[in-house]
Protein backbone atom coordinates (compact mmCIF):
# COMPACT_ATOMS: atom_id res chain seq x y z
CA UNK A 1 0.00 0.00 0.00
CA UNK A 2 1.41 3.39 -1.02
CA UNK A 3 1.76 6.01 1.68
CA UNK A 4 1.71 9.82 1.71
CA UNK A 5 4.27 9.79 4.52
CA UNK A 6 2.22 12.22 6.60
CA UNK A 7 0.85 11.95 10.14
CA UNK A 8 -2.30 13.86 9.12
CA UNK A 9 -5.40 11.66 9.71
CA UNK A 10 -6.78 12.69 6.31
CA UNK A 11 -3.62 11.42 4.63
CA UNK A 12 -3.56 8.19 6.66
CA UNK A 13 -7.25 7.55 6.07
CA UNK A 14 -6.93 8.28 2.35
CA UNK A 15 -4.17 5.67 2.05
CA UNK A 16 -6.84 3.07 2.79
CA UNK A 17 -10.05 4.63 1.51
CA UNK A 18 -8.69 6.01 -1.76
CA UNK A 19 -7.50 2.60 -2.99
CA UNK A 20 -9.43 1.73 -6.18
CA UNK A 21 -12.51 -0.43 -5.49
CA UNK A 22 -12.20 -0.24 -1.69
CA UNK A 23 -15.18 2.11 -1.15
CA UNK A 24 -17.41 -0.14 -3.29
CA UNK A 25 -16.32 -3.23 -1.37
CA UNK A 26 -17.14 -1.44 1.89
CA UNK A 27 -20.51 -0.41 0.42
CA UNK A 28 -21.37 -3.95 -0.62
CA UNK A 29 -20.46 -5.37 2.78
CA UNK A 30 -22.62 -2.73 4.43
CA UNK A 31 -25.52 -3.74 2.17
CA UNK A 32 -25.25 -7.30 3.45
CA UNK A 33 -23.12 -9.02 0.81
CA UNK A 34 -21.40 -11.65 2.90
CA UNK A 35 -19.83 -14.05 0.42
CA UNK A 36 -17.00 -13.46 -2.02
CA UNK A 37 -19.33 -13.95 -5.02
CA UNK A 38 -21.97 -11.58 -3.61
CA UNK A 39 -19.40 -8.83 -3.10
CA UNK A 40 -17.99 -9.40 -6.60
CA UNK A 41 -21.39 -9.32 -8.31
CA UNK A 42 -22.00 -5.73 -7.22
CA UNK A 43 -18.75 -4.40 -8.68
CA UNK A 44 -18.63 -5.29 -12.39
CA UNK A 45 -15.10 -4.84 -13.67
CA UNK A 46 -13.36 -5.92 -10.46
CA UNK A 47 -11.31 -9.08 -10.92
CA UNK A 48 -11.43 -11.99 -8.49
CA UNK A 49 -7.69 -11.63 -7.87
CA UNK A 50 -7.91 -7.96 -6.95
CA UNK A 51 -10.97 -8.50 -4.74
CA UNK A 52 -9.08 -11.21 -2.89
CA UNK A 53 -6.14 -8.83 -2.37
CA UNK A 54 -8.38 -6.02 -1.16
CA UNK A 55 -10.23 -8.26 1.31
CA UNK A 56 -6.95 -9.57 2.74
CA UNK A 57 -5.70 -6.01 3.12
CA UNK A 58 -8.93 -4.89 4.84
CA UNK A 59 -8.71 -7.88 7.19
CA UNK A 60 -5.12 -6.99 8.12
CA UNK A 61 -6.32 -3.49 8.94
CA UNK A 62 -9.20 -4.95 11.00
CA UNK A 63 -11.80 -3.20 8.87
CA UNK A 64 -13.24 -6.50 7.68
CA UNK A 65 -13.43 -9.85 9.45
CA UNK A 66 -14.18 -13.27 8.03
CA UNK A 67 -15.16 -16.69 9.28
CA UNK A 68 -15.67 -20.05 7.53
CA UNK A 69 -19.20 -20.55 6.24
CA UNK A 70 -21.27 -22.88 8.48
CA UNK A 71 -22.01 -24.98 5.40
CA UNK A 72 -20.04 -25.36 2.21
CA UNK A 73 -16.74 -23.86 1.18
CA UNK A 74 -15.56 -20.28 1.43
CA UNK A 75 -15.80 -17.53 4.02
CA UNK A 76 -18.41 -15.13 5.28
CA UNK A 77 -17.25 -11.50 5.41
CA UNK A 78 -18.56 -8.63 7.48
CA UNK A 79 -17.53 -5.17 8.60
CA UNK A 80 -15.93 -4.67 11.99
CA UNK A 81 -16.83 -1.58 14.09
CA UNK A 82 -13.99 0.20 12.28
CA UNK A 83 -15.52 -0.87 8.98
CA UNK A 84 -18.94 0.47 9.92
CA UNK A 85 -17.30 3.76 10.84
CA UNK A 86 -15.55 3.77 7.47
CA UNK A 87 -18.89 3.31 5.74
CA UNK A 88 -19.91 6.70 7.16
CA UNK A 89 -17.17 8.14 4.95
CA UNK A 90 -18.68 6.26 1.98
CA UNK A 91 -22.10 7.67 2.82
CA UNK A 92 -20.76 11.23 3.04
CA UNK A 93 -19.01 10.80 -0.30
CA UNK A 94 -22.23 9.42 -1.79
CA UNK A 95 -24.23 12.39 -0.52
CA UNK A 96 -21.71 14.76 -2.09
CA UNK A 97 -21.78 12.84 -5.38
CA UNK A 98 -25.60 12.74 -5.49
CA UNK A 99 -25.78 16.48 -4.86
CA UNK A 100 -23.00 17.77 -7.07
CA UNK A 101 -22.27 15.24 -9.85
CA UNK A 102 -24.49 14.50 -12.84
CA UNK A 103 -25.28 10.97 -13.98
CA UNK A 104 -23.33 10.72 -17.23
CA UNK A 105 -23.80 8.13 -20.02
CA UNK A 106 -20.86 6.07 -18.72
CA UNK A 107 -22.72 5.64 -15.41
CA UNK A 108 -25.85 4.10 -16.93
CA UNK A 109 -25.17 0.43 -16.25
CA UNK A 110 -28.67 -1.01 -15.70
CA UNK A 111 -27.30 -4.18 -14.10
CA UNK A 112 -25.79 -2.15 -11.25
CA UNK A 113 -29.12 -0.34 -10.73
CA UNK A 114 -30.98 -3.66 -10.76
CA UNK A 115 -28.46 -5.18 -8.34
CA UNK A 116 -28.75 -2.16 -6.06
CA UNK A 117 -32.54 -2.32 -6.16
CA UNK A 118 -32.52 -6.02 -5.26
CA UNK A 119 -30.36 -5.30 -2.22
CA UNK A 120 -32.88 -2.74 -1.00
CA UNK A 121 -36.23 -4.28 -1.90
CA UNK A 122 -39.12 -3.71 0.47
CA UNK A 123 -39.34 -7.32 1.61
CA UNK A 124 -42.72 -6.83 3.24
CA UNK A 125 -44.17 -5.77 -0.12
CA UNK A 126 -42.96 -8.81 -2.08
CA UNK A 127 -45.44 -11.48 -3.21
CA UNK A 128 -45.71 -14.71 -1.22
CA UNK A 129 -45.13 -16.82 -4.33
CA UNK A 130 -42.35 -17.26 -6.86
CA UNK A 131 -42.19 -14.51 -9.47
CA UNK A 132 -39.88 -14.35 -12.48
CA UNK A 133 -39.36 -10.96 -14.15
CA UNK A 134 -37.53 -10.43 -17.42
CA UNK A 135 -35.80 -7.10 -18.05
CA UNK A 136 -34.83 -5.88 -21.51
CA UNK A 137 -32.72 -2.72 -21.31
CA UNK A 138 -32.33 -0.45 -24.32
CA UNK A 139 -30.28 2.66 -25.05
CA UNK A 140 -26.94 0.88 -24.56
CA UNK A 141 -24.39 -0.20 -27.19
CA UNK A 142 -26.11 -3.59 -27.09
CA UNK A 143 -29.45 -4.72 -25.74
CA UNK A 144 -29.09 -6.25 -22.27
CA UNK A 145 -31.40 -8.88 -20.79
CA UNK A 146 -31.61 -10.09 -17.18
CA UNK A 147 -34.03 -12.07 -15.05
CA UNK A 148 -35.04 -11.32 -11.49
CA UNK A 149 -36.19 -14.33 -9.45
CA UNK A 150 -38.19 -13.66 -6.30
CA UNK A 151 -39.13 -16.61 -4.12
CA UNK A 152 -40.46 -16.13 -0.59
CA UNK A 153 -38.38 -13.02 -0.02
CA UNK A 154 -35.18 -14.41 -1.55
CA UNK A 155 -33.96 -12.71 -4.73
CA UNK A 156 -31.51 -13.62 -7.45
CA UNK A 157 -30.44 -11.88 -10.66
CA UNK A 158 -29.72 -14.19 -13.60
CA UNK A 159 -27.76 -13.20 -16.69
CA UNK A 160 -28.97 -16.33 -18.50
CA UNK A 161 -32.50 -17.66 -18.93
CA UNK A 162 -33.29 -19.57 -15.71
CA UNK A 163 -35.61 -22.05 -17.39
CA UNK A 164 -38.72 -20.86 -15.54
CA UNK A 165 -41.96 -19.35 -16.78
CA UNK A 166 -41.77 -15.56 -16.91
CA UNK A 167 -44.50 -13.67 -15.05
CA UNK A 168 -43.66 -10.09 -15.99
CA UNK A 169 -41.81 -8.48 -18.90
CA UNK A 170 -40.18 -5.08 -18.48
CA UNK A 171 -38.63 -3.09 -21.30
CA UNK A 172 -36.79 0.00 -20.10
CA UNK A 173 -34.36 2.60 -21.32
CA UNK A 174 -31.24 2.14 -19.20
CA UNK A 175 -31.17 5.86 -18.38
CA UNK A 176 -34.79 5.89 -17.22
CA UNK A 177 -34.37 2.82 -15.02
CA UNK A 178 -31.16 4.11 -13.41
CA UNK A 179 -32.63 7.57 -12.76
CA UNK A 180 -35.86 6.09 -11.38
CA UNK A 181 -33.90 4.02 -8.86
CA UNK A 182 -31.68 7.02 -8.08
CA UNK A 183 -34.74 9.16 -7.35
CA UNK A 184 -34.21 11.54 -10.29
CA UNK A 185 -37.22 10.32 -12.31
CA UNK A 186 -40.70 9.44 -11.10
CA UNK A 187 -42.33 6.16 -12.00
CA UNK A 188 -45.34 8.05 -13.37
CA UNK A 189 -43.18 10.09 -15.75
CA UNK A 190 -41.11 7.08 -16.88
CA UNK A 191 -44.17 4.96 -17.69
CA UNK A 192 -46.21 7.84 -19.14
CA UNK A 193 -43.45 8.52 -21.67
CA UNK A 194 -43.11 4.76 -22.28
CA UNK A 195 -39.46 4.87 -21.26
CA UNK A 196 -40.34 1.97 -18.97
CA UNK A 197 -42.99 -0.49 -20.19
CA UNK A 198 -44.48 -3.45 -18.33
CA UNK A 199 -46.41 -6.40 -19.72
CA UNK A 200 -48.03 -9.00 -17.49
CA UNK A 201 -50.81 -9.49 -14.97
CA UNK A 202 -52.26 -6.18 -13.77
CA UNK A 203 -51.54 -6.97 -10.12
CA UNK A 204 -47.84 -7.42 -10.89
CA UNK A 205 -47.71 -4.30 -13.06
CA UNK A 206 -49.16 -2.29 -10.17
CA UNK A 207 -47.04 -3.97 -7.50
CA UNK A 208 -43.59 -3.80 -9.10
CA UNK A 209 -42.80 -0.10 -8.49
CA UNK A 210 -43.83 -0.42 -4.83
CA UNK A 211 -40.98 -2.90 -4.19
CA UNK A 212 -38.27 -0.36 -5.01
CA UNK A 213 -36.82 1.20 -1.85
CA UNK A 214 -34.67 3.35 -4.17
CA UNK A 215 -31.11 4.46 -3.62
CA UNK A 216 -30.12 5.59 -0.12
CA UNK A 217 -29.33 8.94 -1.76
CA UNK A 218 -32.63 9.27 -3.65
CA UNK A 219 -33.91 12.12 -1.47
CA UNK A 220 -30.90 14.36 -2.17
CA UNK A 221 -31.70 17.11 -4.66
CA UNK A 222 -28.99 17.33 -7.35
CA UNK A 223 -27.13 20.60 -7.84
CA UNK A 224 -25.04 20.68 -10.98
CA UNK A 225 -21.49 21.93 -10.50
CA UNK A 226 -21.84 23.59 -13.90
CA UNK A 227 -25.00 25.43 -12.83
CA UNK A 228 -23.54 26.37 -9.46
CA UNK A 229 -20.43 27.91 -11.03
CA UNK A 230 -22.55 30.31 -13.05
CA UNK A 231 -21.94 31.66 -16.56
CA UNK A 232 -18.45 31.84 -17.96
Amino acid sequence: MRTYGQYCPIARGAEIFAERWTPLIIRNLYLGCGSFSEILEGVPGLSRTLLSERLKQLERLRIVESAPKPRGRGSHYQLTPAGHDLFKVCASLGEWGARWLEIAPEHLDPFVALWSMCNALRRDELPDRRVVIRFDFTGRPRRERYWLLIDLGDTEICKKYPGLDEDLYITAEAEAFVKWHAGQLTWAAATRDRRIQLHGPSWLVRAFPTWNARSMFADIKPISLRAASGPG
